[in-house]
C-alpha cells in the first residue's frame, strides 16, 4: 500500500509539473493571451523571426507575440508575419506606425519592434496591415560590402596605377626645384631680398606720400561717383521724356509730314536734273548768244566814252582819193 500511495504522489506531482510547464509555454508563446489585438504586416526578409518571437514597443519591454510567419499567398517574395499585441499599445492608424526588425545585441535575437512617428491619432483597426521598413542583416551588409570591394578592384588598380606615375612625376619636380633652389640661386634670392628691402627703406617716405595721395584721390572719386549717378539718372528721365515725346500724335503727324515734304523735293530735284539734262545744248548757245551781245554792248559802250560824235556821223568815213576835195 505505501509503495502504491508513494507512486500515485509521483505521478501525480509528474502530471501537475508538466501542466505548469504546458501553461507556462503556452502563456509565453501568447497562445493564452486571448484579449490581444492582432495586425499583419509583410517583410522580404523575416530576419529569422519564428512564432512566439517577441513584440516590443519603442524598445521597451515585450507587449505582444509573433503568431505566424510564413509566405504571403498573393506574393511569395515577401513573408507575411500575424502578431498580437496588449490592446493599450498605441499602434496608429495612415502611416503613423511602422513595424522593424530589430535586436537587443549584435548576438542577441531578433525581435519585431514597433515605432510610432505620430504622438496621437486614430487607432490602427484589429487584423489591418501595418507598414514596415525593409530588414537588413549584417551577413548581408558585409556580402554587398563584398560585391562592392570586388566592383572597386578594376578601379582601385587603375587609380593606384594613377598614383604611381603622379608619384614619378613628383619626384622629377622635386628634383627640378632642388636644381633651382641650389646655393648660388639661394644666394642671388637672399641678395635680391635684401636690394628690396633697401629699396623699400630708402623709399618709405615716398611710399607713405603715394598712399596718402591715393587715399585723397579715392575720398575725391566718391562724389566724383555720387555725381555720375544723378547725371545717369537725369539721362534716364531725359531719355523717358524723348521717348513719350516720340510716341505723341502729334510729333509723329509732323515727322510725317516732313518725310513727305523731303520726298516731294526728291521728286523736283529728280525732274529739274532730267530737264537740265535734256536742255544743256540749248542752254549752252544762249550763253554763248548772251556772252556776245554781252561782248558786243561792251564794244558800243566803249565807242560811245572814247568817240561820242559817232552817234552824229559815221566813225569811219569813205577814203579820201587823190586830187579830189575833201568834203
Amino acid at each position: 500500500m505505501d509503495s502504491k500511495g508513494e507512486l500515485a504522489k509521483v505521478g501525480l506531482f509528474v502530471i501537475i509539473a508538466s501542466a505548469l510547464l504546458i501553461a507556462t509555454v503556452l502563456y509565453l508563446s501568447g497562445t493564452l493571451s486571448g484579449n490581444l489585438t492582432p495586425y499583419r504586416t509583410y517583410f522580404n526578409n523575416a530576419g529569422g523571426l519564428t512564432p512566439g518571437a517577441e513584440v516590443r514597443y519603442e524598445g521597451g519591454p515585450r507587449i505582444g507575440r509573433i503568431k505566424k510567419v510564413a509566405p504571403d499567398p498573393k506574393d511569395p517574395t515577401r513573408m507575411e508575419i500575424d502578431f498580437a499585441v496588449e490592446p493599450d499599445t498605441p499602434v496608429y492608424d495612415k502611416q503613423g506606425t511602422f513595424a522593424k526588425i530589430e535586436s537587443t545585441s549584435a548576438l542577441g535575437e531578433n525581435y519585431l519592434g514597433l515605432h510610432s512617428v505620430v504622438s496621437s491619432g486614430p487607432k490602427a483597426h484589429p487584423d489591418s496591415v501595418i507598414p514596415s521598413k525593409d530588414y537588413v542583416s549584417i551577413a548581408d551588409s558585409f556580402a554587398d560590402l563584398g560585391d562592392m570591394v570586388t566592383r572597386l578592384g578594376p578601379s582601385a588598380q587603375t587609380l593606384m596605377a594613377n598614383l604611381n606615375l603622379r608619384v614619378v612625376e613628383a619626384k622629377d619636380t622635386i628634383a627640378r626645384i632642388n636644381n633651382v633652389l641650389d646655393e648660388e640661386n639661394q644666394a642671388n634670392i637672399k641678395g635680391s631680398l635684401r636690394q628690396i628691402h633697401g629699396i623699400l627703406t630708402d623709399n618709405r617716405d615716398g611710399i607713405r606720400s603715394s598712399i596718402k595721395h591715393i587715399d585723397e584721390v579715392t575720398a575725391k572719386l566718391s562724389p566724383l561717383l555720387d555725381n555720375f549717378k544723378v547725371t545717369e539718372a537725369k539721362a534716364d528721365e531725359l531719355i523717358q521724356h524723348l521717348d513719350k515725346l516720340v510716341t505723341d500724335k502729334r510729333v509723329q503727324e509732323s515727322i510725317d509730314k516732313l518725310r513727305s515734304t523731303l520726298v516731294q523735293a526728291n521728286e523736283l530735284t529728280t525732274r529739274l536734273n532730267n530737264l537740265m539734262d535734256a536742255n544743256s545744248e540749248n542752254l549752252d548757245e544762249i550763253i554763248d548768244n548772251l556772252r556776245a551781245v554781252s561782248d558786243n554792248m561792251r564794244e558800243f559802250t566803249e565807242t560811245i566814252k572814247t568817240r561820242p560824235y559817232t552817234l552824229i556821223r559815221s566813225s569811219s568815213p569813205k577814203p579820201h582819193e587823190p586830187g579830189s576835195a575833201s568834203k
